[in-house]
């Protein structure tokens, strides 16, 4: 998002005492997450706007809903650097989190603008002193966040926007299309990154609840040009070597089902030649082999029926007189 931010001398109502530097209450709140109780000269204290609820460069933005589920979720979660999970990366920690209306400001879709802030802090070390240097100098300054959701809706119909007809970015009937990110289940950390909310290495979402289908990714390589997640991307290799797979085995059962065919075909139409069979099978279709290899062991069955000694004599069969009495 444009505005994952850290704000300077920003103050939090209700858990901040003031706007510089870490108060009485901010300390208990710190120290809730500490092994040994920390004072105020041991800590730095930062506020970041994680998120907010207006359009992002992916075409996606958070709804008011969300941001205030987030704004429990965020308690407590870590910040690192370019979404890199590891241990060493870890540099601060959320320690208060609060969803804030932005008077006289609109999103792109024309809504009030919503954003969700955040308390984080880290320890005043020899360590920590560049970084700190960078948060107050202004360097360090772009967030990003990375956090789960169950859906990603159309902003116009209300159906998955993976599946429905509408595309992000136009307007359909003054109405803006976007993916609306929905009911947030877990929030992971939120990172220094430079540049937000970018394809692919912006927020990170994911998508619970609903398996990654083809439908929706072929729906969006049907447009031209698509952006795919990781999951996504796994999604469709997996589909591709599937279908590599059925072609091997589908290539198999042709060829066998053809040369049974032949043989059949040279059993009980000895009129026609193999090369002529085999080029017809050449044009036929897996069912017409089918079919016509049931006609032909139909027919090869009938030429060998087993034949009772007590039999009447029939112009359409073989004769049996060597077993009259």
């Amino acid at each position: 998002m444009a505005d994952n931010q850290i704000i300077k001398n920003a103050s939090v109502a209700a858990a901040q005492d003031g706007a510089d530097g870490v108060g009485e209450k901010e300390l208990g709140l710190i120290n809730a997450y500490t092994r040994k109780p920390l004072n105020a000269d041991e800590v730095y204290a930062f506020t970041v706007t994680l998120c907010d609820n207006d359009v992002d460069r992916d075409g996606e933005r958070f709804t008011v809903e969300s941001l205030f589920a987030l704004e429990k979720l965020f308690v407590g979660k870590t910040g690192i650097f370019d979404h890199n999970p590891t241990a060493k990366n870890q540099t601060a920690r959320i320690f208060w989190c609060g969803v804030e209306a932005v008077g006289g400001r609109k999103t792109a879709t024309g809504d009030d603008y919503f954003r969700l802030k955040a308390r984080a802090y880290m320890l005043r070390c020899v360590e920590n002193e560049k970084l700190i240097r960078d948060i107050d100098s202004g360097i360090l300054r772009e967030v990003s966040v990375g956090c789960a959701v169950e859906s990603v809706k159309c902003s116009v119909c209300g159906e998955d926007i993976a599946v429905c007809s509408h595309q992000k970015g136009k307007v359909y009937s003054g109405k803006l299309c976007c993916g609306e990110l929905t009911s947030p289940y877990d929030a992971y950390e939120f990172s220094f990154v430079a540049v937000p909310s970018q394809k692919e290495a912006g927020v990170v979402k994911s998508v619970y609840g609903k398996e990654v289908n083809m439908e929706g990714i072929m729906k969006k390589l049907g447009k031209g040009s698509a952006s795919l997640s990781p999951a996504e991307c796994e999604k469709l290799k997996a589909y591709i070597e599937a279908l590599k797979q059925s072609a091997k085995d589908g290539v198999y059962y042709r060829d066998s089902l053809t040369n049974e065919v032949l043989r059949l075909s040279a059993a009980v139409q000895s009129g026609i030649s193999r090369d002529t069979m085999e080029s017809l099978a050449k044009t036929m279709s897996v069912a017409q082999l089918c079919e016509f290899k049931t006609a032909f062991e139909k027919k090869l069955d009938e030429s060998f029926a087993p034949v009772p000694q007590l039999y009447g004599k029939r112009k359409d069969t073989v004769s049996n007189g060597q077993f009259t009495i």
